[in-house]
This record gives structure tokens, sequence and C-alpha cells, in this order.
């Protein structure tokens, strides 16, 4: 194998886990913002379980994280959460799931 082969299977591998970090991060930002959503809803319990796979469910819908932000915009009342909050949670949210990661 040639130096250049051993760097494509270098890249290759990388990619994959950053990938599969990337995936397992946006996942868990996914599960915080929606204890968040269902405490601001007043979910708790297998109802508020449910929201959370709820929330998950609606990131698989589309590359990146504007499904999320659809589906939290739609289940919370505009008079009590502003767009600007959901987005500040889940940036939140985001911060907190990439810190938990570095740490484990």
């Amino acid at each position: 194998m040639t130096t250049f082969d051993d760097r494509e299977k270098a890249f290759e591998a990388k990619f994959a886990k950053d990938e599969d970090l990337r995936f397992k991060v946006e996942a868990r930002r996914d599960k915080i913002v929606a204890h968040w959503a269902a405490e601001k809803l007043g979910k708790t319990g297998d109802e508020a379980e449910e929201y959370v796979r709820s929330i998950i469910r609606a990131d698989l819908e589309e590359p990146g994280s504007d499904d999320v932000f659809r589906k939290l915009r739609a289940d919370l009342p505009k008079a009590d959460v502003s767009d600007a909050e959901i987005r500040k949670a889940m940036a939140d949210a985001l911060a907190k799931a990439m810190d938990e990661f570095r740490t484990s």
C-alpha cells in the first residue's frame, strides 16, 4: 500500500467517526431540548418521554435541525415561547450535549 492509500483510509475512518459523533451529539441535543419543551408544555412521566421520542422522530425527517425547530414551534404556544427562545434552547442544548461527550 502507498502512503496515499494509508492517508485515504485514515481520512475515511476519521470522517466516519466524526459523523457518528455528530449524530450522537444531535440526538442528545434533541433529548435535552425535548425535555425543556415538555416541561414548558406541562408534560411529565410517560407523557414527557413520548414527547421526547416525537422530537427525535421529527429530527429524522430531513437533514439539519429545521425539522426539530418546526416541531417545537408547532407545539409551543407563540404567546408563551418566541422563536428566539426556541433557537436559544436548541443552541444551549447542543452546547450541553457537546460538553457531555467531551467529558465522557
